[in-house]
């Protein structure tokens, strides 16, 4: 209840007071609310409570329990005295931080003056010790003028006064001329001190490092090292005691081609390649390490530079590997190279394989051989025999001639039951140009259809006579399944041998010829080389062709590796930079700037002679050229070999494919795996791409995949040719025939909303079909030649009509139709033509 009923509430004594408080809403809404109002609660403290302390302070006195009406309601005596406790601590540790600050500011102050004073110092010496070199100076220079005026005294004539020097600054009395006072802007830059300078003079920094200098900068930044400030102390030890002693200038003979690099010329003259760019600059020639400058250039530069040049022509670099003639005393007897020839599948492997024991067939596809082998046999009587197996097939005439050139001994290998066939005429013509002895070696004599003498007979027609037919080319009947006959092949190879009488020097540096090569994946280019002069060893620094390089490895034909290689020893070489062409010579040369230096020589003349050829033409050899290649379709290739006698193999194969109409041409053969380069040639010309024994990798796959290039796998050389020849009969013309399939005769026309004019039709003769062509013939000459564009029989459209019926036609395009006029109806039907 409310105060202002007048009733007094029941309640204890010192209870809460109550009243009434009027509250205020929006909208003038009003409310009457019942509040209660209680006491605060006066504690009192008790007697001997402590006294506030003296030093605590104002605030100290208010928080003590001295005073109980000034102490907060509800705190303790013992709070009160924790509360005064922790403001005292306080108090104490920010008078102690404060004395802290204080002490650091006074450190790094003093800190501040020690290093000023330093600098200071370290100025005044400075200036003390310019002010002494000027002072000297100055007295050298007085001293150098009185004697120069003495002499002039002296030769002048005696009644003529001398002549002095003009206006002299008058000189203080002890005879010493005053320093002149600096400027003002300079005595004050003076007086400021330097930091930098200080950081400068001081070297290395002393001491440690401490965290505030590390923030504000230390003693200056960026810091000299301690090996800069040691070749400072040597330059300045050297400069004291005289200078560095200058080297002696070496002069040298520097041979200059026609054309030469900057950074080759730099290293002929041992000179820095930063020196003579900056020279060949200073004379107007803006060019980097890797151009070439011509003669006329290099020789001003190698006269600058206190060199001799001597003049050199391109071809002059070729006389290093000029080979002197061998003395008789140190030639030796070397193994005989012999070279198995003849018709493809007469079983030259195969024999060669009998006389080795060895599977050589099984890794040939389909039992061809593909590329030149060369393995070593051991006779019975102990001698060394080096064998070369060429492919009879017709399509690496080529190779048997690069084999030709290499061999002492042929041997002719004709099979009994097939007589002489067109290769092994071939393999006597390659024999008789390299003036080479020939063995005919006649196999398979166990077989029942086998005549040796008809095979005799055979070689008399390309004057091939044997012993047996009173001549004096051996022959030896042999079995190469069987193994008859291989001991007199040997005996007689033996005989031959030494009636040449082969030597070489195996003590001088090595020269061979390639007999294949191929670039192998993870190995690199790799070249199969028969060395015939001289010892061929690791580490040897070689050319080949237009190749060069460093002998990495040399693998023998067991597949061993061996440290050299001497006279008529097949080895496989490692370490070339491209691969060379199979029957270029290799020769061993000093260094590697002269291997390539003649490699770069021959690759310039050899694109130079190819460029040659092509522009060695008139102008009415290209028009006529231009003409005939209009009419022609062409099919580009391109081909990938794992053997360069492969690949070249292929693509003589492919120049003679072809007619008047279409030919093959190989845009790229080359030796390795396809690459991604191929396929994009491949796919900019729109070839296929041919591998022979190679495979594409991943890059080149999932790139072929994404452009469309087709990419073929082979392994024996006839389905390659066939494959190309089906290809290339694709693009022959087809020719076209046409077969009368029917008539019919127009009875009446009629015009139809969205079709136009159609013609009601009889088919008098054999059938109507929509998909054939047709011809409109009035007075039986053609007036249109088309296609139907609709066949109609009643309301359907149908795609033929038989003799006798009537239909609806409407032709493509073309509504001149009357009644009367005939509609023949044919047929074209294409025939394929091939290449022969």
């Amino acid at each position: 209840m409310s105060d202002n009923d007048g009733k007094k509430t029941l309640g204890l004594r010192g209870g809460a007071r109550t009243g009434n408080v009027k509250q205020s809403f929006s909208h003038g809404r009003t409310k009457n609310v019942v509040v209660e109002t209680k006491r605060k609660r006066v504690v009192v403290p008790k007697p001997g409570a402590q006294k506030a302390g003296t030093g605590a302070g104002a605030a100290g006195a208010g928080l003590s329990g001295g005073d109980p009406r000034k102490r907060p309601a509800g705190i303790s005596e013992a709070e009160m005295e924790r509360r005064l406790k922790a403001v005292q601590a306080a108090r104490a540790r920010e008078s102690e931080d404060a004395e802290a600050r204080a002490r650091e500011e006074r450190e790094r102050a003093e800190e501040r003056q020690r290093r000023r004073e330093e600098v200071e110092a370290k100025e005044r010496e400075e200036r003390e010790r310019e002010e002494r070199a000027r002072q000297k100076a100055e007295e050298e220079e007085r001293a150098r003028r009185e004697a120069a005026e003495a002499a002039k005294r002296a030769a002048a004539p005696a009644a003529g006064a001398p002549e002095g020097p003009a206006a002299e600054p008058a000189a203080p009395r002890g005879g010493r001329p005053a320093p002149a006072a600096p400027p003002r802007k300079e005595r004050e830059r003076d007086d400021r001190p330097n930091t930098r300078s200080k950081a400068r003079d001081d070297g290395r920094r002393s001491g440690k490092l401490t965290l505030n200098q590390a923030l504000s900068g230390g003693e200056g930044g960026r810091q000299r090292s301690l090996a800069a400030m040691k070749r400072k102390q040597e330059r300045a030890r050297q400069k004291a005691m005289g200078g560095q002693q200058e080297r002696e200038k070496v002069v040298r003979d520097v041979r200059l081609p026609e054309a030469i690099m900057v950074s080759e010329l730099a290293n002929r003259m041992a000179e820095r390649v930063a020196d003579v760019v900056k020279a060949l600059m200073q004379n107007g020639m803006m060019v980097t390490q890797t151009q070439t400058i011509d003669a006329d250039t290099a020789e001003l530069i190698i006269e600058e530079f206190g060199h001799k040049v001597v003049r050199v022509s391109d071809s002059d670099v070729e006389q290093v590997i000029e080979q002197d003639e061998d003395r008789p005393e140190d030639l030796q007897p070397r193994p005989p190279v012999i070279t198995v020839m003849g018709h493809v599948d007469h079983g030259k492997t195969s024999l060669l394989d009998a006389i080795r024991n060895a599977r050589v067939v099984a890794g040939e596809a389909g039992g061809i051989t593909q590329h030149i082998g060369a393995y070593q046999v051991k006779a019975e009587s102990g001698d060394m025999l080096t064998f070369l197996d060429t492919p009879g097939h017709a399509a690496f005439t080529s190779m048997r001639a690069r084999g030709a050139q290499v061999t002492d001994i042929v041997v002719l290998v004709v099979a009994a039951d097939d007589a002489v066939m067109p290769q092994t005429v071939e393999a006597i013509n390659h024999a008789k140009a390299a003036g080479v002895p020939m063995i005919v070696a006649i196999n398979k004599i166990d077989v029942p259809a086998a005549n040796p003498d008809k095979v005799r007979t055979g070689l008399l027609q390309h004057e091939v006579v044997v012993e047996k037919m009173s001549g004096e080319v051996q022959d030896v009947e042999v079995s190469a399944v069987k193994g008859t006959g291989l001991a007199d092949l040997l005996e007689a190879i033996a005989l031959q041998a030494e009636l040449l009488d082969l030597k070489a020097n195996p003590d001088r540096p090595a020269s061979g010829a390639v007999i294949e090569a191929q670039l192998d994946v993870g190995r690199g280019p790799v070249a199969t080389v028969l060395v015939q002069n001289g010892t061929l060893k690791q580490g040897d620094i070689f050319v080949v062709g237009e190749q060069w390089g460093k002998v990495r490895a040399l693998i023998n034909d067991k597949g061993d590796r061996v440290k050299s290689a001497g006279p008529s020893v097949p080895v496989e070489v490692l370490g070339l930079n491209g691969t060379p062409e199979a029957g270029d010579v290799l020769n061993v040369v000093e260094t590697e700037a002269q291997a390539r230096e003649i490699a770069e020589y021959r690759a310039n003349a050899a694109k130079e002679k190819r460029a040659a050829a092509g522009a060695a033409t008139t102008l009415e050899q290209l028009m006529a050229k231009a003409r005939e290649d209009e009419n022609v379709t062409e099919m580009p290739i391109v081909v990938k070999a794992d053997v360069q006698g492969s690949a070249e193999a292929i693509a003589q194969a492919m120049e003679k494919i072809g007619n008047e109409e279409v030919r093959v041409r190989v845009l790229h053969s080359g030796v390795g795996a396809i690459t991604e380069s191929d396929i994009g040639l491949a796919e900019a010309s729109g070839a296929p791409v041919f591998g022979f024994n190679v495979r594409a990798n991943a890059t080149a796959r999932n790139t072929a995949n994404q452009k469309g290039v087709e990419i073929r796998y082979y392994s024996v050389i006839y389905d390659l040719v066939d494959d190309v020849k089906q290809a290339a009969s694709g693009l022959l013309s087809a020719e076209i025939r046409e077969k009368f399939i029917g008539y019919a005769t127009i009875k009446e026309v009629f015009k139809v909303t969205g079709v136009g004019k159609v013609a009601g039709c009889l088919v008098t003769e054999g059938i109507a079909r929509r998909s054939a062509g047709v011809r409109l013939l009035r007075d039986n000459v053609v007036i249109h030649e088309g296609t139907l564009k609709t066949l109609k029989r009643f309301k359907d459209e149908v795609s033929e009509v038989q003799s006798g019926q009537e239909c609806g036609m409407a032709f493509e395009n073309y509504e001149d139709i009357r009644e009367g006029d005939v509609i023949e109806i044919f047929e074209r039907e294409e025939v394929e033509r091939t290449l022969a």
